[in-house]
């Protein structure tokens, strides 16, 4: 009977899995297919395109937050500062390619225009005496940005992992230190004297490789590229679950405790889970700038982070296709429910977006606990009541 009840689990395990791969591929003709086609007809607009280019970066984020949280059980409250981390990084590239404004100082570099307006001059100090600080200078070039976009983030995630992990720092503790340090590093950014803007952000942007972020073409380009990075991450965030190190990160999250006793070191594994999915926020950062236009400190308020896992939360933990659905679909009703819209005797109104989202997340959690993706479960990986 024990044999019998094993092989009916692995069947419902091999049907979810097929089932999740079958919302994947479904996205993905939509967003490869569908989308540019209504927009070469026509039927959207090309700021259309760009909102869900900038809605699939979130998608990448969400990806990798469900590699942490929903595989190794490790709930990250600061993958908003990763994100924003990747997106100072591109912002600050754009920036020295973007707007009229500015000076050419002592050493030949010129100011980029959302700096210069903003630059904290000292006491007695002359707009002649500013200074491209030294940090933005790597990121004049889009390979060396590309590159520190990744980096910087991961480092960063390897400092907090390393130091939380091996302290055995787990659970909400875990949680409201990563929450802790986003808000500090919120404050940071903020600061106007720190040199990247203050509030105002990274603004101005002007081009892209020599090309017009203005020009249509640009932004399908972008749109493309975002959704190819976007499946990317996917397909390598399913080889790890699928792999050995995918089974003792589920361990991890399943009994940590039993597996350190049979001889493995969690931390490390841990720290390996916890580094990529920062560097994967980091690439999501990136992609956002030059669709967004602007980056600022907004991006790194600790709502953002909570916002991350509520969209893995009602797409569906565990489920790397949910994290997906999930971050589209509640960032689309944001969309849709942001605006002041007409019922018959009722009025909708922007303010109201918050009880939806509050709403959604209750709903979701107590009627599918798995997220939405499991009410395709349901229809697909129904176990039969007749066993053979």
């Amino acid at each position: 009977m024990s044999s019998l009840l094993h092989k009916t689990d692995s069947r419902i395990g091999k049907l979810r899995r097929s089932s999740q791969q079958y919302i994947f591929w479904v996205l993905l003709f939509v967003g490869l297919v569908v989308i540019p086609l209504l927009y070469y007809t026509g039927q959207i607009s090309i700021e259309k395109v760009n909102m869900l280019g900038r809605y699939m970066t979130f998608a990448i984020v969400a990806v990798g937050l469900d590699l942490v949280w929903g595989y190794t059980g490790i709930l990250s409250l600061c993958q908003a500062l990763f994100f924003s981390l990747g997106g100072y990084a591109m912002g600050m590239y754009l920036a020295h390619h973007g707007g009229p404004e500015g000076i050419v100082d002592v050493n030949g570099w010129k100011l980029p225009a959302c700096l210069y307006v903003v630059y904290p001059y000292k006491v007695g100090e002359a707009p002649a005496d500013a200074l491209v600080p030294w940090f933005w200078k790597p990121f004049y070039f889009l390979p060396v940005t590309t590159i520190l976009g990744l980096l910087i983030p991961g480092l960063v995630a390897l400092v907090i992992g390393y130091f939380g992990f091996r302290s055995r720092v787990r659970g909400v503790y875990f949680a409201i230190l990563t929450q802790a340090i986003t808000v500090a590093a919120w404050l940071v950014f903020s600061m106007n004297n720190m040199k990247l803007c203050g509030t105002n952000g990274l603004t101005r942007f002007d081009k892209i490789l020599g090309y017009k972020l203005s020009d249509p073409n640009v932004k399908i380009s972008l749109y493309i590229i975002t959704l190819l990075a976007l499946v990317g991450v996917y397909w390598l965030a399913r080889y790890i679950v699928s792999s050995r190190l995918g089974r003792i990160l589920i361990a991890i999250r399943d009994d940590e405790n039993t597996l350190r006793f049979s001889g493995y070191k969690p931390y490390t594994y841990k720290l390996f889970a916890f580094v990529l999915a920062g560097m994967i926020a980091g690439l999501g950062g990136m992609l956002y700038t030059p669709q967004m236009g602007i980056f600022t400190p907004s991006n790194m308020e600790a709502s953002m982070s909570i916002l991350v896992v509520i969209w893995v939360a009602v797409g569906g933990r565990g489920t790397l296709s949910g994290a997906i659905l999930g971050a589209l679909t509640v960032n689309l009703l944001y969309n849709f429910l942001t605006s002041e819209k007409n019922f018959f005797l009722f009025t909708w109104k922007a303010q109201y977006w918050q009880f939806a989202l509050g709403g959604l997340f209750i709903g979701v959690v107590l009627l599918f606990p798995n997220g939405l993706i499991n009410l395709w479960h349901r229809l697909t990986a129904r176990p039969s009541t007749t066993l053979r």
